[in-house]
This record gives structure tokens, sequence and C-alpha cells, in this order.
């Protein structure tokens, strides 16, 4: 009997150091980046259990799957439910030998942390027992905007109208020029598209994953990195090059906005098209000369532009979105002008 209680123990006990070292290593791995990306100022945010966050998504019941990651199959985040608040769990896909995933938590746990705006998702803390840290965010019930406008009809939520289109990227616009100017160091969100939108229970729009976020080093203008993101997105200069900054986030807000007022996706457009350089720009500039832009938006859109300020508020609208997609970066306009324009449009609604 004392042998089993003692083998019991020890199994406690090893439990418990393997619980411990993965809690100091993630730990460490994410206050080290933190205190990199912020000038040495530290952000707390609360540490739960592996337990407390299993109850609060019953076992990552698939019923409260809110968003999936469908382009690299690197997380899923679920609904939950703790001590009487509505969260968000993150959960990262795979171990810690598969360093994609785990850098892109760490990424996001890096750069949500220092976050303070009422469009981009809060982080309340996150678990550091399990192989890859698990997250949670402030409840966003809602899904994303990609299920809104490009994925199966949902009748339980309306329509949306042009001036809801329009509240939403003046919203996101907002949050992307926090990054962009709010910080010592800009921030490249890098990877900006209509999934990586969400929704809470007031329908606010909520800019979400960090996956590949990165700030530009101090005293540099640009970045040179791999290509990543997603086909279609990306900016031509950093598909062609590898060099990018805020002006690629610009381009894919274009690209964004394009979606928004469409309902069209961007990979139906570019699946076929085997040139690296996305051809938005003369495919927008065709419909602006052939005056059949009204052609290919939304018919949602369409049916609600009953007036001439309507029509030229959408007009406008794609105005901006042409601007934001031009080949080079040097005649694209800064996320702040374009928040400014979209203001204009929206407040004449």
């Amino acid at each position: 009997m004392s042998k089993f209680k003692d083998r019991t123990d020890e199994r406690t006990l090893m439990v418990r150091t393997d619980k411990r070292a993965l809690m100091m290593r993630s730990g460490a791995s994410v206050l080290k980046e933190l205190i990199a990306s912020s000038n040495g100022k530290y952000y707390p945010y609360r540490i739960f259990s592996a337990q407390e966050i299993k109850l609060a998504t019953n076992n990552y019941d698939q019923k409260n799957v809110i968003a999936k990651d469908t382009s690299y199959n690197l997380y899923t985040m679920y609904k939950g439910f703790w001590q009487e608040r509505l969260i968000s769990v993150l959960q990262f896909h795979g171990h810690e030998c598969r360093p994609r995933a785990y850098e892109s938590c760490i990424n996001n746990v890096t750069y949500a942390a220092q976050m303070s705006h009422n469009h981009i998702l809060k982080l309340i803390g996150c678990c550091l027992e399990t192989p890859i840290p698990i997250l949670v965010f402030e409840s966003v019930q809602y899904g994303t905007l990609w299920d809104r406008i490009l994925g199966a009809p949902q009748p339980h939520f309306e329509p949306l109208l042009l001036k809801h289109r329009l509240k939403i990227a003046m919203d996101i616009v907002h949050a992307l020029a926090y990054l962009h100017f709010g910080f010592p160091r800009p921030i490249v969100f890098r990877n900006f598209k209509t999934s990586c939108i969400l929704f809470n229970e007031e329908n606010v729009a909520k800019l979400f994953d960090f996956s590949l976020s990165i700030s530009i080093p101090e005293g540099e203008t640009h970045i040179t990195d791999t290509v990543m993101g997603t086909w279609g997105y990306c900016s031509p200069e950093y598909m062609r090059t590898g060099v990018f900054n805020e002006k690629s986030d610009v381009f894919s807000f274009g690209v964004f906005l394009f979606e928004l007022l469409t309902g069209w996706d961007v990979s139906d457009l570019v699946k076929d098209v085997h040139d690296l350089v996305c051809p938005f720009s003369e495919y927008l500039k065709n419909c602006f000369e052939d005056n059949r832009f009204t052609e290919i938006v939304d018919h949602i859109v369409v049916e609600d532009v009953s007036s001439i300020e309507k029509e030229q508020q959408l007009h406008a609208s794609a105005q901006v979105t042409f601007e934001c997609i031009k080949d080079s970066p040097a005649d694209r306009p800064s996320m702040v002008d374009v928040a400014k324009k979209l203001r204009q449009i929206y407040r004449s609604l």
C-alpha cells in the first residue's frame, strides 16, 4: 500500500513539475516578446488553469466554435462562460514541435496585451499549462465578417446595408491606424482580411489575430521577410520582394473594402491568376472607366442605394478602395487618411 501511494505521489509530482515547466517556458517567452515590443512596459493579464478553460468551453464543445483559421488550421476560437461572464477562448492546434502555431500564439499575446482600443479584441489572460498557451479574450459571440458577407446565408442576422458596412469599415480602419501611429514603433498587422473581424453581442466589430504582426525596427521604414499571409490580400511589392510596411496593410484594407462592398470572395478572382501581382487595381480601374462598378456591388447594397446621395457615397467608397490598392506604395494613402475619408463618407449618410 505504501509503495502504491509512493508511486501515486511520484506521478502527481511529475504532472505538477511538467505543468510548472510549461508555465515557466511559455511565461518566459511571452514576457520576453512583450517587453521587447513595448519598450520595457509590462501589461498584466490573468493566468487561467487548463481545468478552468475546459469547464468554460464545456470541454471544447464544437457547438461553441466561433471561428477557425481556414488558411493554415492554426487555431479555433470557442465561446466560453467563466465566473458568470461570457468569454472567448483561442486554442492553437499542434504541439511545441510545431513552431508556427507556437510562434503565432506568442505573437498574439505579445501584441494583444498592448492594445487599448474599442475595436481591437481585448485580451483577458491565458493558460500556460498546455504545450501551446491558450488565450482568453472578451466575448465575441457573433462570428466573423467573412461569415456575414461571404459565408452561407444566416437568417438570424439582419442584412448588412451600406451604412452598416461603412460603419464596420470606419471602425476597423481606426483600429489599423492605431497600430500604425499609436505606438513608438509602427505595428504592421500583415494578414488583414474579413475573417480577422469578429462581432460582440452589441454588433461591434473587433479586430483580432496578430499571428503575423510585427513592429518596424527603430530607425527603419520597412521590413524584409519571407512572404506570408493570405493570397489576394498581400500587396504587390510584398509578393515580389518580401518588402513591406504600413502601406502593405493599406493595400489589404483596400481588398477588404472591395469584398465588403461587393460581397465577392477575393480568392475567386485570383485563383486562376498565376502572376504574383494581384490584378485588383487594373480590374477596378476598368470598372470605373466603364461606369459599371454598381454591376459588381452586393445586391443588398444596390437595393439599399435608393437615392443620388447614397449612390455618391457608394462611388466615393469605391474610390477609396481604388486608392488603397494602387500598385506603388507611395501612391497609396496612409491609414489615417483613409480613416478621414471614410468618416466623411459615413457622416454624410
